[in-house]
């Protein structure tokens, strides 16, 4: 099994999420974990420290939309491009080989209202949701298939479901100094 550590495993993993005080003993998968995983980053309890909404609480659509850093994208920006690639891994979950092009990578800010950024929020929250609940039920038999439009055989959904996870901390984590400036 990858990375674990011990004598006795049987490929599923002992967890106390769900359970305020620790008491749980419930069985996950691999997929489960890193639906979890995924879950944690955004809406909560990461290990790290603040998730991406955590640090997008409080956010103004004038905040959002300010560009504190020359050259740098936007809190509003980094939003969309996580919601871009949340929605290119679903996709490529469901057997599409998908490669965003610049505009659909980076969207542009073409209302800067508050309606608007209250919609761009709801709408990386919805793509999000959907993809950990697809990563809560793929089979772990699938995580070490390549990715439809990859060719690189580390290109795995193991691979690219990891990196999301770290991509969007990556970007809650410049989210959180931009909220600063």
């Amino acid at each position: 099994m990858r990375g674990v550590i011990g004598d006795a495993f049987d490929g599923k993993a002992i967890t106390t999420k769900g359970t305020k005080d620790h008491e749980g003993n419930l069985e996950m998968s691999e997929a489960a974990r890193i639906a979890d995983q995924l879950r944690r980053a955004f809406g909560g309890e990461a290990w790290h420290g603040d998730s991406l909404f955590e640090i997008l609480d409080g956010v103004t659509a004038a905040q959002a939309a300010a560009r504190p850093i020359a050259r740098a994208h936007t809190i509003w920006e980094l939003v969309l491009h996580i919601a871009a690639w949340d929605g290119a891994v679903l996709r490529r979950l469901g057997g599409v080989a998908v490669d965003l092009s610049d505009g659909e990578n980076f969207p542009a800010v073409t209302d800067a209202s508050a309606a608007a950024w209250h919609k761009a929020l709801a709408e990386v929250r919805r793509v999000h949701e959907k993809l950990v609940a697809a990563v809560g039920v793929l089979p772990d038999s699938r995580l070490d298939e390549i990715v439809p439009g990859k060719e690189e055989v580390h290109y795995t959904f193991y691979y690219m479901l990891h990196g999301v996870v770290q991509h969007e901390l990556y970007h809650a984590g410049q989210i959180a100094l931009l909220k600063k400036k």
